[in-house]
């Protein structure tokens, strides 16, 4: 398939830079598959669901990754921006920096205020240690393990997505904004958006309607928002993303399946790790890797039968792989739609309840 198959065109006014508030009073388009659209609101979620279907979620926090300095070589400095990408170990991490095709190994970046050293976790200062494609580079930082995660929750900034910072800059309401209500654990830079609609009485409505929730790790990287440069869709390659399916899950996802409970995945993160812990054979076995996993029109799902997701770019990944599962001319229509009935768009606009085409 071609990258042009994927297009769409999407007014500029249809990008939400705002969440809904309460969360759950978002918009939510119900896509079925040979059935008619239906428009509800997040909150109408448990009459689309009846007891023993589970929802699978991504208990992922979002660190604020993105982090501003001065690189030093010599007498040179340049002010620099980096976006953590992925841990590599306690104290290194890859990178997307700006400007990266001025930076070197070896080089030495001061991140944050350069006239605050008067503690230990003012001074976030690390050396480049590699270089990769498209501005990626290692960061090897001279502090470790939690003190580094302290020194960057001090010094850094919410990650917001492009289509955002283009139009605003982060502010303290995005710290709660761009993190779901169970985020657990930290590595992240950029939210499972799907679950940021959900609240403690949503959850609760849905335990009383008798569905259960399950939750596992994706460590979204930065690499979601590079967009796709090859014209030939199978040629484009996926950032890996470090992710974990515990044991325990793993079993009780499929006792309910075998119940015959359906598994209904809030958002694209739940869904590309579930489908990465699951064989040919329909089961889901523990799993603690990376992922590359790449889902695009054509792609046997295993695990899931539904997906929650917001609305996404065009010619994005993301709008591969619903158009896998849901059918690309379903998901032409469903777009179609949204955008002539106002939905809003990307990390903080409504979202979708899609049912996998058969």
């Amino acid at each position: 398939m071609q990258l042009a198959d994927f297009d769409f065109d999407l007014p500029e006014e249809r990008i939400a830079l705002r969440p809904a508030r309460p969360r759950d009073s978002a918009r939510l388009l119900v896509v079925f598959p040979g059935s008619a659209l239906r428009d509800l609101t997040v909150s109408d979620l448990p009459g689309e669901l009846r007891a023993g279907d589970v929802l699978v979620l991504n208990d992922t926090r979002v660190i604020p990754a993105r982090l501003k300095g001065v690189r030093h070589r010599g007498e040179s400095q340049v002010a620099v921006e980096a976006t953590l990408h992925r841990r590599l170990s306690g104290s290194r991490w890859t990178a997307f920096m700006r400007p990266g095709k001025r930076l070197a190994e070896g080089d030495r970046i001061a991140f944050g205020e350069s006239s605050d050293r008067a503690c230990l976790l003012g001074a976030l200062d690390a050396t480049v240690t590699g270089k990769g494609e498209g501005g990626e580079v290692t960061l090897s930082f001279d502090l470790a393990g939690p003190d580094l995660d302290a020194a960057i929750a001090e010094r850094g900034e919410m990650p917001l997505p492009p289509y955002i910072a283009a139009k605003r800059a982060e502010d303290e309401q995005d710290r709660a904004d761009y993190q779901t209500v169970y985020a657990e654990e930290d590595g992240s830079v950029a939210a499972p958006t799907a679950g940021l609609h959900f609240t403690p009485e949503l959850f609760a409505r849905l335990k009383a309607r008798g569905v259960t929730t399950e939750f596992v790790t994706l460590h979204v990287g930065a690499g979601t928002f590079l967009p796709v440069k090859t014209e030939a869709v199978a040629e484009h390659r996926m950032h890996p993303e470090w992710g974990e399916v515990d044991a325990a899950t793993a079993e009780r996802l499929n006792a309910a399946r075998a119940a015959g409970g359906r598994i209904v995945c809030v958002g694209t993160t739940s869904l590309r790790l579930l489908e990465s812990a699951t064989g040919e054979d329909g089961v889901t076995r523990a799993f603690q890797d990376e992922t590359a996993i790449f889902i695009t029109p054509g792609y046997r799902f295993r695990a899931a039968d539904g997906l929650m997701t917001n609305f996404h770019l065009p010619k994005s990944t993301l709008f591969m792989l619903v158009s896998a599962f849901a059918g690309l001319d379903t998901m032409r229509a469903a777009y179609a739609h949204a955008i002539a009935a106002g939905y809003r768009f990307y990390s903080y606009g409504d979202a979708s309840l899609l049912w996998r085409a058969a």
